[in-house]
């Protein structure tokens, strides 16, 4: 397919005023130049809505009252929307998504990707029916060392995988939320986040990345959920054992109540021959240890990291970059696909949220059933990477 570097028409759903994400996807589409937004619904509240969308200087006839009404009124504009982000609280996540694709638009949506894993695979169907793009927005992802790391262990720099920590804890939920913190009080909801508190919202960021720089299947959980503050629902604490298809044991704690913690992402990979350590809060730097050698410290550079993750970099080596800039690769390798056909093996799909669900299902039997061991049903991927 031919070089096309027209700007993607960009929707967004949800994202308004008060949500952090929805303005990180908007920095993010921006940031190459390769996005335009177009059209949206931010809130519920009618007001509220077209308020927001000022702010953001859209054509007043282009802020519609349901993503429902967008999605008839895009498809029917010869300059209408082609990508719609999704930065809705998880129960809109499915109908939306699966809407959007039947309107013939590009989706990029937020995780988890459903509610349940039946919506999850229903999703999926969808997507493999379309030829449209499906981008789950598994952010850290777009991290250039994260990349780098990944091809290090498929590369068996590391050897043969023995075991993998990863860890992502906070503790902004350490305490009951003011009854107006709008990014709490969806997040602390069942209906609107599903059975899955903390493991759904970060639970799954860290599964997905041991997964993803691994590359390999999760065929088993053993998982302990709690909640530490009196009367919340949802869990706000997991510890979970793991093990790997390849024989590989791991361990994952997720934790919104850990005091002095505050975007703890990090991730320990150990082979037989060398290990290595990523956090998010350093995140221009890779630890590579050998066994029986000095230790290496790797940084961001995109004459170092090879040509493939090096398209993930901005600017040179030693100038840190950082969570806006991941969640822009993300965005940057969407619009490749859609508009140049170029091959993105790592973005994130459908296949990742089904697999992520399916964790979430399986991680909350096993706590129900005083951490037993309960299988995780594989994902096909043969059909590609939707």
């Amino acid at each position: 397919m031919a070089e096309n570097n027209q700007r993607l028409r960009l929707a967004m759903l949800g994202g308004g005023d008060g949500a952090l994400i929805g303005g990180v996807h908007r920095i993010a589409a921006r940031m190459d130049d390769r996005y335009e937004l177009v059209a949206g619904v931010f809130a519920p509240d009618p007001a509220a809505n077209r308020q927001f969308a000022r702010t953001l200087g859209l054509a007043e006839e282009r802020v519609y009252a349901d993503y429902q009404t967008l999605l008839q009124a895009e498809a029917e504009r010869p300059d209408g929307a082609e990508v719609v982000a999704i930065a809705t609280p998880n129960h809109l996540h499915f109908p939306m998504a699966l809407a959007a694709l039947q309107a013939g638009l590009h989706v990029v949506c937020e995780k988890p990707m459903t509610l349940t894993v039946e919506e999850a695979e229903a999703l999926a169907r969808a997507a493999g029916e379309s030829d449209r793009e499906f981008l789950l927005m598994h952010n850290y992802v777009g991290y250039p060392l994260v990349q780098h790391a990944r091809e290090m262990v498929a590369s068996g720099q590391i050897g043969k995988l023995i075991s993998v920590q990863v860890e992502y804890v906070q503790e902004w939920l350490t305490e009951e939320p003011a009854a107006d913190n709008k990014q709490a009080a969806w997040r602390l909801d069942p209906e609107k986040a599903g059975a899955a508190g903390c493991l759904g919202d970060i639970g799954t960021h860290a599964f997905h990345l041991a997964r993803f720089i691994t590359g390999e299947p999760v065929s088993a959980v053993s998982a302990d959920l709690v909640s530490h503050v009196p009367g919340r629902v949802l869990d706000d604490n997991v510890q979970a054992l793991l093990r790997f298809e390849g024989g590989a044991r791991g361990s994952l704690w997720a934790s919104q109540t850990a005091p002095g913690h505050e975007n703890a992402l990090r991730i320990r990979v150990i082979g037989d021959k060398a290990s290595l350590h990523w956090q998010q809060e350093a995140p221009n730097e890779l630890l590579y240890a050998p066994l029986n050698a000095p230790a290496q410290r790797i940084t961001r550079r995109d004459d170092l990291l090879g040509n493939a993750v090096g398209r993930s970099i901005r600017i040179p080596g030693g100038h840190p970059e950082g969570y806006l800039e991941a969640f822009a690769n993300l965005y940057q390798a969407l619009a490749d696909r859609v508009r140049s056909g170029q091959s993105v093996a790592w973005l994130p799909g459908v296949e990742a949220g089904v697999e992520g669900m399916r964790f979430v299902e399986a991680a909350l039997q096993s706590s129900q059933a005083d951490g037993r061991w309960t299988a995780i049903r594989p994902v096909d991927t043969a059909a590609g990477r939707r």
